[in-house]
């Protein structure tokens, strides 16, 4: 008898030890994103001591998250409106704007996810806050997502800003 009890619960924490691994290689298309976002916002944030290499291997690995063909429409703070079209020009405005800012902090606090059909794309609306370093105020912007499931990753293929209220 107290071998079955030993092996009921082997065959339970195998089965627990089982989903869990599952869930980590394979997590499914929300958890996934949202862990892309994330990432994303920790690559965005950079310190104003970050040095030149250092600002192009960042840069670089940013634009790895968005599709080639990616289309990026943003008006800041109805100041200025940019069109970044492909993966080089976003990699460009990231070193850009990694050079002309002293530091940035980008955190993404609230996400909704919808997964289209066939999992194979979704669109994520997402309130983006952010602070450059020495200023007092925080920019938040409401942003519009489009992934696809491109050999594994989810890929940006667009982002659109919001208007939001002042």
């Amino acid at each position: 008898m107290k071998q079955w009890i030993v092996r009921t619960i082997l065959l339970a924490v195998l089965a627990a030890a089982g989903y869990w691994l599952w869930t980590v290689f394979f997590p499914n298309p929300e958890k996934a994103i949202r862990n892309r976002l994330n990432e994303i916002a920790k690559l965005a944030s950079f310190a104003s001591n970050e040095g030149p290499l250092a600002k192009i291997s960042n840069a670089q690995k940013l634009s790895s998250y968005v599709a080639d063909n990616v289309e990026i429409h943003i008006e800041f703070q109805r100041r200025s409106d940019s069109v970044y079209a492909g993966r080089d020009e976003v990699m460009k405005a990231c070193v850009a704007a990694r050079n002309m800012a002293t530091g940035l902090t980008v955190e993404i606090p609230d996400v909704e996810i919808t997964v289209h059909p066939g999992k194979q794309s979704a669109t994520a609306g997402v309130t983006l806050r952010a602070q450059v370093h020495g200023e007092r105020d925080y920019i938040i912007q409401e942003v519009k997502i489009d992934f696809v499931k491109t050999e594994g990753d989810w890929l940006i293929t667009r982002a659109e800003t919001g208007r939001t209220l002042r």
